[in-house]
């Protein structure tokens, strides 16, 4: 019997020979550290994979999205290891690769501490120099539960895998392939000896070497539930970043820095802006004076704009009779995302998660023309979502926010003019905010059961939205799957000063809400026709907006958004009738502005304004006096002296007016 000497594969795109038995290192002439793994079929692979005739190769390098998954992955068994050598009694949950880092969860009898994660780190360091390869077999059913014994966690995900059955909530980093696939077990080995020191079960890929991972530090630990659900035990998470440079690594350690000196929940509570009371309860906000000024002033810009833009105000209820929410399918798909009802009169209402269903109401109120439409809906309205107490985040995940909601009722003609004007009024009025980098994402439908309506629907729906994005010239990202329940959306995403994605205004068209709500207009033929409705939120919220713009601008607001946009700050008690007149003189130009009286020493009040962030000091002595002037100081240190007093009333005013940045 012959054997087959050579495989045809496809490499690059371009035919290759290559000797039968080729790993795919061998292929790609691989060196374990740039590139540290494959793409054979469109599928990850380690190097060490053998490949088949026909195959298609292709190199991942480890500075990859996918490359940088691999390492991270490989760097989480490390961690594993080092916790199971340490602590010999951990049980292993799951540890996946996540945006900037892995984790892994383990069960142990008393939490990580701080020395801990030293000790650990440590370790993992020793395990990276000793090169340790990881190298992948296949095992059955029975011979993995034999092999993980006394590892609970794995048996449950072996059983889950068994019965076909989701492998961990949301399958974040279960390492099993789902239904019926192959199981296999990645085995650390000694690189001299080849003896064993640690596996786990897991799908893979992994680098070749535990030396390959260039830079990792771990980051903290907590508590997190098995599986993602309060009725599973807790588990102790602990977080890792690694990256396939130190200098990669170290970019990455400042920009945290960065974000902490931004945490909008510190500045909330430096500058006097906000609370999270716990007499009120978790992901519920009061905002204080200076914070309420801030957020008034964002509001009333919008008003101006939409109203500009034609839209129409309304108002409606913060609770509602659950029949409504039936009518919508909220109570069907969305009523984990919900609070408990309170019963009202022998019969459910429910806090409103969306204003979608009374704007629908509004519209079915009377008898519609198609003379009307568009017709824009436009509210801030007060929506409460149930989200689990442990994704609450300061005002970025709260529990009670306002959107700024507004529905659009168009023919089908006018869809694609409205999406693509409707989208270019979003992005104009973010940019007024002072966000100017923007990228979209599409987000549809896939074959899953969440979605409701007809194929066609969702397929007109998406084009339009596509078409709009594509009109706009910013980049599109797709995201299947992650459509609404009703219909396609647009999501702008906006990067803020140090280049942090946030996720802001979202445009979903929706076929499918008109209908249950049997919404109808009169054509310009006589006949009845169903509107298509544009659902569309621009900050998302008030409260995530101001976190993300609190944070874009650590805290120093521009001049017309800051709460206290000017100061005067007097040499001496003398000198703050002269102030006082000049603040009369900024107050008739509808500034906010403050004269310091209190008994600091002029440096502490500037060190204070400073603090604060308050965009403009005006200092004033006895020459300032004289010359009817100030001395004119910016947040930034800048000084301008001898002022006059008008002049600097309308520096101030022009850059409020203009939305200057300082």
């Amino acid at each position: 019997m012959s054997t087959v000497s050579e495989l045809r594969i496809t490499l690059d795109g371009s035919e290759r020979v290559v000797p039968a038995g080729s790993t795919a290192g061998q292929a790609l002439e691989a060196d374990g550290r740039t590139v540290i793994a494959a793409r054979v079929n469109g599928e990850l692979r380690d190097l060490a994979g053998v490949l088949r005739d026909g195959d298609a190769v292709e190199p991942v390098e480890i500075g990859s999205g996918d490359g940088r998954a691999i390492m991270r992955h490989s760097a989480a068994h490390v961690m594993a290891q080092a916790v199971q050598e340490l602590f010999p009694e951990a049980k292993l949950g799951i540890g996946p690769p996540v945006e900037h880092g892995f984790y892994y969860d383990f069960d142990v009898a008393e939490p990580f501490t701080p020395d801990d994660l030293k000790r650990i780190e440590k370790r993992m360091r020793e395990i990276v120099k000793q090169g340790q390869r990881f190298s992948r077999r296949p095992v059955s059913d029975e011979q993995a539960r034999a092999e993980l014994s006394g590892e609970p966690y794995k048996l449950e995900l072996i059983g889950l895998k068994g019965a076909g059955g989701p492998v961990g909530d949301a399958a974040d980093g279960a390492d099993v392939e789902v239904g019926g696939g192959e199981l296999t077990i990645y085995d650390n080995l000694d690189p001299k000896s080849g003896d064993l020191r640690w596996k786990d079960l897991c799908r893979g890929p992994h680098l070749p070497t535990t030396r390959v991972i260039p830079a990792f530090k771990l980051m903290r630990s907590g508590g997190a539930y098995w599986r993602g659900s309060e009725k599973n035990p807790q588990l102790q998470r602990i977080y890792g970043t690694a990256w396939e440079s130190r200098d990669k690594q170290d970019e990455y350690l400042r920009l945290l820095e960065e974000a902490e000196k931004r945490d909008h929940r510190r500045l909330g509570a430096e500058l006097d802006l906000f609370s999270f009371p716990n007499e009120i309860g978790s992901g519920l906000a009061v905002f204080h004076p200076k914070g309420g000024v801030v957020r008034k002033v964002m509001e009333d810009y919008s008003r101006r704009r939409h109203e500009d833009a034609g839209y129409d105000f309304v108002n409606t209820p913060h609770i509602t009779k659950g029949n409504l929410f039936e009518i919508s399918g909220h109570l069907g798909w969305y009523k984990d995302d919900m609070f408990p009802p309170m019963e009202v009169d022998g019969g459910d209402y429910y806090l409103k998660p969306m204003n979608c269903p009374m704007h629908n109401l509004i519209f079915r109120s009377r008898g519609r023309s198609y003379r009307e439409l568009p017709l824009r809906l436009f509210e801030f309205g007060s929506v409460y979502r149930f989200e689990k107490s442990g994704v609450v985040h300061g005002l970025t995940r709260v529990r009670g926010m306002t959107q700024d909601d507004a529905h659009i009722y168009c023919t089908r003609d006018q869809m694609i003019d409205e999406l693509k004007n409707l989208l270019t009024f979003v992005l104009g009025l973010l940019r007024d905010y002072g966000l100017d980098e923007f990228y979209l994402e599409l987000s549809t439908k896939d074959d899953s059961e969440k979605f409701i309506g007809a194929d066609e629907d969702w397929a007109e729906a998406t084009a339009a939205l596509q078409e709009a994005a594509d009109a706009s010239g910013l980049d599109l990202v797709a995201d299947p799957g992650g459509a609404a329940f009703y219909g396609p959306k647009i999501s702008v995403q906006a990067k803020d000063a140090i280049g942090r994605t946030w996720q802001l205004s979202t445009i979903q068209v929706d076929f499918n809400q008109p209908k249950r709500f049997e919404l109808e207009y009169q054509a310009a033929d006589g006949t009845r026709r169903q509107p298509v409705m544009i659902h569309r939120a621009l900050f998302g919220s008030i409260e995530r907006f101001f976190g993300v713009l609190l944070e874009h601008y650590a805290g120093a607001m521009p001049p017309w958004l800051a709460p206290v946009q000017a100061v005067g700050i007097p040499i001496g008690d003398p000198h703050v009738p002269h102030l006082e007149k000049v603040a009369e003189r900024l107050r008739e130009r509808g500034i906010r502005v403050e004269v310091d009286t209190s008994s600091d020493r002029m440096q502490k009040k500037i060190r204070n304004a400073q603090k604060q962030k308050i965009p403009y000091m005006l200092l004033a002595g006895d020459d300032d006096v004289a010359k009817d002037a100030v001395s004119f100081r910016y947040r930034g240190g800048e000084q301008k002296n001898a002022v006059p007093i008008g002049e600097a009333v309308e520096e101030i005013v022009k850059a409020v007016e203009a939305r200057i940045q300082i």
